[in-house]
């Protein structure tokens, strides 16, 4: 069975032995590790949340519970906070943690011989059967499974920061990651609330930093060479492309731009995008141009602003999918 086709039936023939019945842990008890946490409890597992940092672990317990007090607040748990918080224990000792799950999520630093060295713990304690997965935003997978004995089993499940208020989680096997593996963790992780995508073959980013990456490089190009602010670049993304991207993706937004769909919208407007590629200049991440832009947004917001202003953007996240929730059925 290919693949694609091993996915297709994950869908239909989901594995409800891996849920509420066998807990899942979460390696790393930063940022997207609590957030991980959050995403398994919330959907009824069992979370074991580790961290080799003594202080990073007792530092979770109080992030975990305003995580979920806010989820909450816009209606996002169909439970109370405490319920879903009570199913996260904080294990002191890896071996404890991955007794008996159906899957690791590892948020180690994004360095291949940690991860190297941590999945090769990974697959001598955790359970044969059980799913090791890496959050790594840019590292393939094969960059440190190749050595492992289970490496049929591992894989990347790269999430968006942060997962509990942003579902999609991008899953990516390496050569040998068997689609076994690839149709049971997209069970799993939809099981979970999560929207799992299937990335075929293993690249450089994976599919959503590519597309935020050339995204990114057009924007940083046109503040470099004078044609706007990085303030009214931001708007043309708020207020305009994000405003139909928040609901749809860049193929059903064209698809809906032209009568005839599609084709019609590529034969009107291919030459003019062709034209915009051949004049693109790709920016070259200049210290310079960098400094200014940092500028810019310290003046906006002071740097001692920004996790403030990341609890906002969380907020207004969790907005957001309120609304879409309400809306999904119309």
């Amino acid at each position: 069975m290919t693949n694609d086709a091993a996915v297709r039936a994950g869908r239909v023939a989901r594995d409800d032995s891996l849920r509420n019945r066998r807990p899942v842990a979460v390696i790393g008890a930063g940022r997207i590790g609590r957030a991980w946490a959050i995403v398994f409890a919330r959907a009824g597992f069992d979370v074991r949340l580790h961290d080799a940092e003594a202080a990073a672990l007792e530092a979770a317990l109080p992030a975990l519970q305003d995580s979920a007090a806010d989820l909450a607040e816009f209606g996002l748990l169909e439970e109370a906070p405490a319920q879903v918080v009570a199913r996260i224990t904080l294990v002191a000792e890896l071996a404890d943690a991955v007794r008996d799950v159906a899957l690791v999520q590892e948020n180690i630093a994004e360095v291949v011989e940690a991860k190297r060295q941590m999945f090769a713990e990974l697959d001598r304690l955790a359970p044969p059967d059980a799913l090791l997965a890496s959050s790594t935003s840019g590292l393939p997978a094969s960059s440190f499974t190749e050595g492992i004995g289970g490496r049929a089993r591992c894989l990347v499940a790269h999430p968006v920061n942060p997962p509990s208020l942003v579902p999609l989680v991008e899953l990516c096997g390496a050569p040998w990651t068997s689609a076994d593996t690839l149709q049971r963790a997209h069970a799993l992780y939809a099981d979970a609330g999560q929207t799992p995508v299937v990335v075929r073959r293993e690249i450089s980013g994976f599919l959503l930093n590519r597309l935020q990456g050339a995204l990114l490089d057009e924007a940083m190009s046109l503040y470099a060479q004078g044609y706007a602010s990085a303030a009214d670049l931001d708007t043309v993304m708020r207020d305009g492309l994000g405003m139909r991207w928040a609901f749809m993706g860049p193929f059903e937004t064209i698809d809906l731009n032209a009568p005839g769909g599609v084709a019609d919208y590529c034969g009107r407007y291919g030459g003019t995008y062709r034209a915009i590629a051949e004049t693109s200049q790709p920016f070259d991440w200049s210290p310079k141009v960098v400094a200014a832009l940092d500028q810019e947004r310290r003046d906006v917001l002071p740097r001692e602003q920004i996790e403030t202003r990341s609890r906002w953007r969380d907020r207004q996240l969790m907005a957001l999918l309120a609304h879409r929730r309400k809306v999904a059925s119309l």
